[in-house]
């Protein structure tokens, strides 16, 4: 294998995951050896919120789709397109918004996506009152719209504000705040469904708010020291960095988005089951039980975005670890399924540990493997694929669950051993990435 090294910095990379040989000034007065000052803490909390108020917007609504099925008169289907409608309008316009925020700044684009999202969930709410599965689907549209503007954005911003370890755990503690929305989610749900089943809906625009005043007054963007590109070269200089680094990163894009593709349908797939023979689980027992495989993926994101360093070696490891996790779990749910619900949920926290493993390394190399310019795009193409492995989860596990519980379990420990294979071939971080 061909090997590059640059002598400035005394890094080596495989050829497939070449370095940036480029080095950045402090912002914001950072610690130059990665150390966490108080200032940071505030700052690790306001792109936190983010994330996680993106994930409530989804998550949150899981645990109360089989009510609605009831409650509005609609099919299994229906119902899991008020999550793919969502995820898939987020997802078509993630890259507009991810070339708006290099063009001009990451909060003039996450400020207004706030807004809207909080607004459209008070649509979608009024909507559930007024008995109108139109309304809510068509809200939900309009959150997706608001929704493509905020996490992708902020991974960029995390990586303009921090460099070295500290990055990485700026981004472990997102991915972490990710799962943490969602371990919370299915229990705020529920816990929201008592009052009213689509009081949910309501909640957002108080979650946003918080986030909102976060973004605005504890986030300081670092002032741009080039002048943005025109759309033209921009989308050249685009095309030359997948041109050149394409063969490692679209199969990183693809390896984010099979993990999310999973672990919402996962979560689909336990919703409707937990509720019927023979576990008839309901109210926010189900959604504790929903939590547990997240809790996995939480500590073990925060864990892994923090231990990692941009330590390419150790990234390598633990991604193909992760992989190997989530394809023996799933594989053995094929059959234990159905059989005893310990082991079941036991499997998939496994394979969510798998997820934590995974999505924190995938997360640091794509950021770091392009410069501050082109980040927001690069990061954006990546959470937009991301967004799309989410929507196409729970209908594609609800028409799987039509034929048997078994072929689910099939068709993603399959799909995991394809990105396992894919992954170790294909990704091959070595040394110190920049």
């Amino acid at each position: 294998m061909q090997k590059t090294k640059n002598r400035k910095l005394n890094i080596t990379f495989e050829s497939d995951m070449e370095s940036e040989a480029t080095t950045a000034p402090d912002t914001n007065q950072k610690d130059k050896k990665g150390s966490t000052s108080k200032g940071q803490i505030w700052e690790f909390i306001a792109i936190a919120t983010v994330p996680l108020v993106l994930v409530l917007g989804n998550s949150m609504l899981v645990p109360i789709l089989p009510e609605m099925q009831e409650k509005l008169g609609i099919s299994k289907f229906q119902s899991s397109l008020v999550i793919t409608l969502f995820s898939v309008t987020a997802g078509l316009i993630i890259p507009i918004s991810g070339y708006l925020s290099d063009r001009f700044s990451r909060k003039a684009i996450m400020i207004p996506s706030l807004i809207i999202y909080g607004a459209a969930g008070v649509l979608a709410g009024f909507g559930a009152v007024w008995n109108s599965y139109t309304i809510i689907i068509i809200a939900r549209a309009i959150q997706g719209l608001g929704a493509a503007g905020t996490a992708p954005i902020a991974m960029a911003l995390a990586g303009d504000l921090y460099k070295g370890g500290t990055e990485s755990k700026a981004l472990g503690l997102t991915e972490a705040s990710n799962g943490m929305g969602k371990v919370l989610s299915p229990i705020i749900g529920t816990l929201f469904a008592l009052i009213v089943w689509y009081a949910a809906f309501f909640a957002f625009p108080v979650f946003c708010l918080i986030s909102l005043l976060a973004v605005m007054f504890l986030l300081k963007e670092p002032k741009k020291e080039k002048q943005a590109q025109k759309l033209k070269p921009y989308l050249k200089s685009i095309g030359t960095i997948l041109k050149q680094k394409g063969r490692w990163l679209i199969t990183a894009f693809f390896a984010g988005s099979l993990a999310l593709f999973v672990l919402f349908g996962v979560l689909f797939f336990l919703s409707n089951i937990l509720e019927e023979d023979p576990y008839n689980i309901d109210g926010v027992k189900k959604g504790l039980v929903l939590a547990i495989p997240l809790l996995g993926m939480v500590v073990t994101s925060y864990t892994t975005g923090a231990m990692i360093k941009k330590n390419g070696t150790l990234m390598r490891w633990l991604m193909n670890i992760g992989l190997v996790l989530m394809t023996i779990a799933l594989g053995a749910c094929i059959f234990i399924l159905e059989k005893n619900l310990y082991f079941l949920i036991g499997l998939l926290t496994i394979s969510s540990i798998g997820t934590g493993l995974l999505l924190p390394c995938l997360n640091t190399m794509i950021t770091g493997s392009v410069e501050r310019q082109q980040r927001g795009m690069i990061t954006s193409i990546y959470s937009s694929l991301r967004f799309l492995g989410v929507a196409f989860g729970p209908p594609l596990f609800s028409w799987m669950m039509d034929i048997s519980s078994q072929i689910v379990f099939i068709t993603v420990a399959s799909l995991s051993l394809l990105t396992l294979v894919l992954v170790f071939f294909l990704i091959k971080p070595k040394g110190q990435i920049s």
